[in-house]
């Protein structure tokens, strides 16, 4: 019975991190009807710019998580502003064909500057366990969580308590609408997908100070961020936090009761 609460208490901990990973995701498709099938990558990203900012620069990791988000925001603004607005207007499929050779430009990117070898920050957070009522909790695990429910808070806060949170909401109910209110529809897409984009590069840092990562590797996170967007429902916040516990805890079960090679099955 230990085990099992373990497992699931190790599964809610996980979910944490994947209900963070998928919000960027949630509300780009949301707000805009764009599945951003490079959302892994902007992840990749996150963690090369982590990686690099505390091996080769000496950065603290706090300082390095703030330019994992600034990298992808910058990136995900002009590309939705110079590109991704003109497509949209188009077509859905035109958005999927965008994003699918954007993935393929970032993933041959990163092997170009930092090659394919399987990157690492081992010991940002420590090794250290603490123990809660038996049960085992790392340390790093603990860190990932809170950071990843600051960053849903800070999130609801934006769109729930400023004008441009406001702005976003009402583009996503009716652009015309929103357009005739006066509010800049375009640049409302853009700050959007840029937002995404800084999700993703936090996501980013924290993969990097938690597992190990290679240029191919996002394809497994946008895999995981649709699942849990699917679970939860299209840029709702509450819905990805608890679509990420579910498939977390789901995952671990699998591992127990079946076997660690079906975890992505469940999903």
């Amino acid at each position: 019975m230990q085990l099992v609460a373990q497992i699931v208490l190790n599964g809610v901990l996980l979910g944490g991190f994947y209900a963070c990973m998928a919000l960027g995701f949630s509300i780009v498709w949301g707000v805009m009807n764009v599945v951003n099938l490079a959302y892994g990558s902007l992840i990749m990203l996150g963690a090369y710019v982590t990686w690099f900012a505390v091996l080769q620069f000496g950065l603290p990791f706090a300082a390095a998580l703030v330019l994992a988000a600034a990298a992808p925001f910058a990136l995900g603004y002009v590309l939705q502003r110079l590109l991704l607005n003109r497509l949209a207007e188009r077509s859905v499929f035109m958005t999927l064909i965008f994003t699918f050779g954007l993935n393929m430009a970032l993933i041959n990117l990163h092997l170009l500057l930092f090659s394919a070898d399987v990157r690492s920050l081992p010991g940002v957070f420590g090794r250290d366990n603490i123990v809660l009522a038996g049960l085992s909790v790392p340390i790093s695990r603990l860190v990932i969580f809170a950071v990843a429910m600051a960053m849903t808070l800070v999130l609801h806060a934006l769109l729930n308590w400023t004008r441009v949170g406001n702005a976003i909401k009402a583009t996503s109910f009716d652009p015309d609408a929103a357009r005739l209110s006066g509010i800049d529809v375009p640049h409302i897409y853009a700050l959007t997908f840029a937002i995404g984009g800084a999700i993703a590069g936090v996501t980013g840092a924290l993969v990097s100070a938690s597992y190990s990562f290679s240029p191919i590797a996002g394809e497994n996170y946008t895999l995981k961020a649709f699942v849990v967007v699917v679970l939860g429902g299209l840029g709702s916040i509450p819905g990805a936090i608890l679509g990420g516990i579910v498939l977390g805890v789901a995952e671990n079960l699998a591992s127990l009761f079946l076997d660690s090679g079906y975890r992505d099955a469940v999903g």
